[in-house]
């Protein structure tokens, strides 16, 4: 048998980047965690690869949603632009991206559906 050892090169930072804030926001259902503007975003990830970490997960928050997620793929998304960001700050880092359309879809849901309900 051997003992499991965990170190910071284990573990993975969620970090949320909005493009609703211009500075640091607490997320009142998860204490510790905040939302990050993209400048602020680069900055973070920049400490937590300072502390020893070895990657980051984002999670977008796009300032509009709409029926085809089309934040999730525009050139200037947010995800996009913070992971723009985050390479020019820390380009060995690890930056791993959430890939659920339901924060860019107007409705909610997690994929794109068809007006006709299939």
């Amino acid at each position: 048998m051997r003992e499991t050892k965990l170190t910071t090169h284990d573990f993975v930072l969620p970090l949320f980047v909005s493009e609703k804030v211009t500075e640091r926001r607490a997320i009142a259902s998860m204490p510790g965690v905040f939302q990050f503007s993209i400048a602020e975003v680069a900055q973070e990830a920049r400490r937590a690869w300072e502390l020893g970490l070895q990657a980051v997960l984002l999670f977008g928050i796009p300032k509009t949603k709409d029926e085809e997620a089309s934040g999730a793929y525009a050139e200037r998304g947010v995800v996009q632009e913070a992971v723009r960001a985050i390479k020019q700050a820390c380009p060995a880092l690890v930056v791993m991206t959430d890939v659920c359309l339901c924060e860019y879809m107007s409705h909610g849901h997690c994929g794109v559906t068809r007006q006709d309900g299939e």
